[in-house]
């Protein structure tokens, strides 16, 4: 695939809200669970795709994955012109900033795409062309080596990042979701409906799977009252046990105690 510079990028400019730290526990379950990908690839490239109007997530992205993986570099992608101009002074060894949008106007297959808070303000039925579009930019798998190749990451968050909802997708399509949170803030693990991505949370309605979960999810928090004597997370950990009896979760312990829970994509996708 041609990775000639679009003459004019795909997409539409965004609101371009942005916070300091805003994406952290996104940026910390990618390092996570897609560190070893970055390190096993000859030159790990991460895009973060619409950083909005200021460079903050970019930067933070770059501090955090080489924390996981040294050799990556990060290539911040704005479709506002001024935003990108805006962002040069801060561009250093390993980060770039470049105009564009979903073309993802970059040399090669990254192995990591981010793009939070950008589906937000599209329509629901525009999300599936745009995941096959950044899906088709990704690093391919390779058998040999046992890499799954690259990774999309494509959800949202609240303002100060308490709240995260997102999907993550390979080359072959979606695989799983991932719902983070501050415990602390928690009332009630369906407070995270308001986060769902644009893919989904047009579905939080009876008879769809989304809905199923975030209802059984609040009933086995309900259940796990008790052990809220022990704090938060004792809870938290406690209810997404219950959870695997009926869901696929695909994380374990380690992830739970971090206010994490992943499920398998097939689990919620929305129904025809």
């Amino acid at each position: 695939m041609s990775t000639r510079v679009a003459s004019r990028p795909v997409g539409t400019v965004t609101r371009g809200t942005t916070n300091p730290n805003r994406l952290r526990r996104m940026d910390r379950w990618i390092a996570a669970v897609h560190g070893a990908e970055l390190r096993r690839a000859a030159e790990p490239l991460a895009v973060d795709l619409g950083y909005g109007a200021a460079p903050w997530t970019a930067v933070e992205l770059l501090r955090r994955l080489r924390a996981a993986a040294p050799r990556t570099r990060v290539v911040g992608v704005e479709i506002e012109p001024a935003r990108v101009a805006a962002a040069q002074p801060y561009a250093r060894e390993g980060l770039v900033f470049r105009h564009g949008g979903f073309e993802v106007p970059v040399p090669g297959r990254p192995s990591l795409i981010r793009a939070a808070n950008v589906l937000r303000q599209y329509e629901e039925g525009e999300v599936a062309a745009v995941w096959e579009r950044l899906c088709a930019r990704l690093a391919p798998a390779d058998q040999a080596s046992g890499s799954r190749g690259g990774l999309l990451v494509e959800g949202t968050c609240d303002e100060i990042g308490r709240r995260h909802v997102w999907v993550a997708l390979g080359p072959e399509g979606p695989r799983t979701v991932t719902f983070a949170t501050r415990l602390g803030s928690l009332d009630r693990p369906s407070d995270l409906a308001e986060r769902l991505p644009k893919a989904l949370i047009h579905r939080n309605v009876q008879g769809e799977p989304v809905h199923a979960f975030l209802r059984d999810f609040d009933r086995a928090w309900a259940a796990a009252a008790p052990y809220a004597a022990y704090g938060a997370r004792q809870r938290w950990i406690r209810t997404v046990r219950r959870l695997t009896a009926d869901w696929p979760v695909t994380d374990g312990p380690a992830r739970w105690r971090q206010g994490e829970v992943t499920v398998a994509w097939g689990a919620l996708a929305p129904r025809t």
